[in-house]
């Protein structure tokens, strides 16, 4: 069981998505997730797939792809950690990725499946680190954090979108 990283494992900036993962087990939480997003927006139509609630604001299609490029990126960020890599690693410019990522010309069945694939790869890692791995720490975009509690900002930062999809979806 990976346990809740302390308050010196991270930045704040980070504090409100480790916030949003309730205690218990972690990894069986992360499992569950994609299915929380899948029964959320397999059934909503193209045309309200890529509509943004607001200007500037990112569509659910947009949401997809950016959960998918930020777990891949956190669970570089872990992989590296781990395995004891000192080398601090550069941030990256959501908004950005978001626009290169193309996600809007994409089905929502095949964005949905890449995040179910996406957080499959990160539980596989996850699950074979020791725990001497998960309370190692490096440094990325300028700030130190641990391997735990990238695990945690993982699944708060998919919990945190969750929630604001469910706030759009709604209304």
């Amino acid at each position: 069981m990976i346990s809740r990283p302390a308050d010196n494992e991270y930045t704040p900036f980070y504090a409100v998505y480790i916030s949003k993962v309730p205690d218990g087990d972690l990894l069986n939480f992360m499992e569950l997730q994609p299915d929380e997003f899948n029964g959320l927006i397999n059934d909503l139509t193209d045309e309200r797939a890529i509509e943004p609630p607001a200007p500037g604001k990112w569509s659910v299609k947009q949401v997809l792809g950016h959960l998918c490029d930020t777990e891949r990126i956190m669970g570089y960020r872990a992989l590296r950690f781990a395995r004891g890599d000192k080398t601090e690693i550069e941030g990256f410019e959501q908004d950005e990725y978001v626009v290169a990522a193309h996600s809007n010309a994409r089905s929502t069945s095949e964005l949905l499946a890449e995040l179910k694939s996406v957080r499959g790869a990160t539980l596989s890692l996850l699950e074979s680190l020791t725990t001497a791995e998960l309370e190692r720490s490096g440094t990325a975009n300028g700030k130190p954090i641990s391997v735990r509690a990238l695990a945690y900002v993982i699944a708060g930062h998919a919990q945190h979108h969750l929630g604001l999809l469910r706030k759009q979806l709604a209304g």
